[in-house]
């Protein structure tokens, strides 16, 4: 009897195990078909990662030799070149392409929900908790975790980050228990991570940690010969998204495009694409040149998002393209779309040397 009943008991918990086991894949399915559903919405085009530029080709080898391997990937670059795209591509190109690729833009979150979101918390941990909440280490368990604007992370989080990437173990807010997690961490940022160390700004540690491998995603100002590919791939999404015949660009259009600077990068040019598409009347798309100015002015009003030294150096950039001539249809204030005067009074405001007189009043 003994025996029988202990034999029992044994098949008890061992059915008790198994269900839980069932409960928690149950559990992770769920939670990962919420997150992949909602990702399908905003998730990029890779095929954006295109162009025979050496810039380009060189990224695009960078991505097939890193994604082999479970390294840490820093990924550097202006707003709008693709950096989100990069981290995609290394996800579907790794071991880890069956599992998540879960996001997280730092920039996004208040400094206090910050470690909320990594790391998840339990139910009671703060005011609003009233259930526990799986974070993104958590959800990204055998995937890939992609930190976007990691240079905005507050101190304190950088010290939780820099722990969880070398014990490879979580703790949600408000818990005790131990979490181990298997991910693959993807950092990327617009601003020099090397300078905000020097400047006390991002710590020294977890930069070297971050920065395995890093991965510089050039500018579109400096790839324009990339620039028709990307409107093809733009075009071909675009129609097939409005059913449309195949849409193509005016050549005169295409210049515009070809010249035009690029403050915004790719982001930038699919925007003005899409606003093409929106106004034109047939398959053959138009491009006012006004865009370029007012978007122009719209950078320029950004500073605190480091846009201003976007717009100098595409002054600086034109200017060195023309050879120091601003007027003229060869001349910066040409490439730029801006009116001689306006230039001048932009390089006052930076401190970019006069390569011409000043324009007189008259």
């Amino acid at each position: 009897m003994p025996d029988e009943f202990c034999q029992g008991c044994r098949d008890r918990d061992q059915q008790i195990g198994d269900l839980r086991g069932r409960l928690s894949k149950l559990e992770r399915f769920q939670r990962e078909t919420a997150y992949l559903r909602d990702q399908n919405k905003t998730g990029g085009d890779i095929r954006l990662l295109c162009g025979e530029s050496q810039a380009m080709k060189t990224v695009r080898l960078a991505i097939q030799q890193v994604a082999r391997t479970d390294s840490t990937v820093l990924i550097q670059g202006e707003t709008g070149t693709g950096k989100e795209l990069v981290a995609r591509a290394i996800h579907q190109l790794s071991a880890r392409r069956d599992r998540l690729l879960v996001s997280l833009n730092c920039a996004a979150l208040a400094p206090g929900v910050v470690a909320s979101e990594l790391f998840g918390h339990e139910q009671g941990a703060f005011t609003g908790a009233t259930r526990r909440r799986v974070g993104r280490f958590e959800l990204a368990h055998e995937g890939t975790l992609f930190l976007d604007e990691i240079g905005e992370l507050p101190p304190e989080t950088q010290v939780l980050l820099l722990r969880v990437m070398q014990e490879r173990v979580i703790e949600r807010v408000g818990g005790s228990e131990p979490i181990p997690v298997n991910v693959r961490v993807i950092a990327a940022t617009h601003r020099d991570l090397a300078a905000a160390m020097n400047q006390g700004e991002f710590r020294a540690d977890l930069f070297f940690r971050l920065s395995v491998f890093p991965i510089l995603v050039p500018p579109l100002r400096e790839r324009r010969e990339d620039i028709p590919d990307l409107v093809k791939h733009t075009l071909q999404r675009l129609g097939q998204q409005a059913s449309k015949s195949p849409l193509r660009m005016d050549p005169q259009a295409m210049r515009l495009l070809s010249e035009y600077h690029w403050p915004g990068n790719v982001r930038e040019l699919q925007n003005i694409i899409e606003r093409a598409a929106v106004v034109a009347t047939g398959d053959s798309l138009q491009i006012d040149p006004g865009w370029f100015q007012a978007r122009l002015a719209m950078f320029s009003d950004e500073d605190s998002h480091g846009l201003a030294a976007l717009e100098r150096r595409a002054i600086e950039d034109a200017l060195a393209q023309c050879h120091g001539k601003i007027y003229g249809p060869q001349g910066a204030a040409s490439v730029l779309k801006l009116k001689p005067t306006t230039l001048y009074g932009k390089m006052r405001k930076y401190g970019i040397p006069k390569h011409l007189p000043r324009p007189s009043a008259t």
